[in-house]
């Protein structure tokens, strides 16, 4: 099985090395990446360590009733904007019980701290 995060390779060797904190992504599409998986996953530990203090809610709710099923990830574009700083244009789909399929279009912001990338904030482009 490839992982989820839709590269041609298992979890077990693509992304789980980020969620088991074995390894620290290299760039933001890597951070983005793992960050799908892991919402795959509901790993909200995760997905809060990787979250920008600025930025980062309490806590994520994975608990309802009619639980989100992830489809697929497409990364549309990854630009670098300096050393620190970099985008990421990306389509998610997911499917919550009998509704039909979302498709979530967003430019990520991402920032290098202390040698890790931090997911800032997102917007949908129109």
């Amino acid at each position: 099985m490839t992982c989820y995060c839709g590269f041609e390779k298992p979890y077990e060797s693509c992304c789980r090395r980020f969620h088991s904190a074995a390894g620290s992504a290299t760039d933001a599409e890597q951070l983005m990446r793992s960050r799908y998986s892991a919402y795959v996953l509901s790993l909200e530990d995760y997905l809060l360590a990787t979250w920008h203090e600025t930025t980062r809610p309490a806590s994520l709710d994975f608990s309802g009733a009619q639980k989100t099923r992830w489809l697929g990830l497409e990364i549309k574009k990854h630009c670098i904007v300096d050393a620190n700083y970099a985008q990421v244009e990306f389509i998610a789909r997911y499917k919550i019980g009998g509704l039909p399929a979302v498709r979530l279009h967003e430019i990520s912001d991402f920032i290098l701290e202390d040698g890790r990338w931090f997911y800032v904030a997102g917007v949908f482009p129109a």
